[in-house]
């Protein structure tokens, strides 16, 4: 059996790259969108139409108006719209059968960039095993190598994201696979945790900065291991993008 090939890409051409080359590219926004999409799929929205900018997104909803309209920027609510980014506002009674269009700084448009490659998942913490488990049964069926993408703050590095991308690559390493030396750095990150993770990531910049913006609920319902068995894919319907 050829050993599957796991790497990590920061940056949004490398990601980009990756996607036109079929590797299965996973895409981690742990504080927030990726966790956000997976709360609100696990209580039962129909789907998320991510887009890149909020201009979109207003568009968007005139096609949709029984849709949510949800999103940030700066981690704060645009005017207007129905939802913020806090997973903890996708609450079953809110969302359940509804469409969400969602835009966030980072991760719809890390998403969007990795649209060309025939499979995108979206992982956070609050989905790791279940996410490495589908990650692994396509890589093996399918022959893919796996691209994990921290989506990162503007782009930049995340540790959380980072963190996250070693949560899924440790449930990884009995399949035969080959860590390029930035999966494996992030493998032995999280291997090397010696205090809570809610705790750790309590600590990182994103983390600190939406608790000054009131959003300490979010940082420790993001930080929670396998909550979920919902593993998002992207999707094209018609002419924009579709999470289920």
């Amino acid at each position: 059996m050829v050993p599957i090939s796991v790497d990590l890409a920061f940056a949004r051409k490398d990601i980009r790259k990756a996607s036109e080359q079929g590797r299965i590219i996973v895409v981690i926004d742990v504080l927030r969108a990726t966790s956000t999409i997976i709360t609100a799929l696990s209580n039962g929205a129909k789907g998320i139409i991510p887009t890149e900018t909020i201009r979109e997104a207003r568009i968007l909803w005139k096609s949709y108006p029984e849709s949510l309209l949800a999103g940030e920027r700066r981690g704060l609510k645009p005017r207007g719209f129905h939802l913020g980014n806090s997973p903890l506002e996708f609450k079953r009674e809110i969302v359940e059968g509804k469409m969400v269009i969602l835009t966030t700084t980072s991760g719809t448009k890390t998403i969007g960039v990795a649209k060309a490659s025939p499979h995108v998942i979206l992982a956070a913490f609050l989905n790791a095993s279940a996410a490495a488990e589908r990650i692994l049964q396509i890589a093996q069926e399918e022959g893919l190598g796996i691209t994990l993408a921290p989506s990162g703050r503007k782009n930049s590095f995340s540790l959380e994201d980072f963190l996250c991308a070693g949560a899924i690559a440790i449930k990884l390493k009995d399949a035969k696979a080959e860590f390029s030396d930035f999966a494996l750095g992030a493998l032995l990150s999280f291997q090397g945790l010696k205090q809570p993770l809610d705790r750790f990531i309590w600590n990182c910049h994103h983390a600190r900065e939406l608790v000054k913006k009131g959003f300490e609920a979010d940082v420790k319902f993001c930080s929670r291991l396998d909550v979920f068995r919902r593993v998002p894919v992207l999707k094209l319907k018609g002419d924009h993008l579709l999470i289920a």
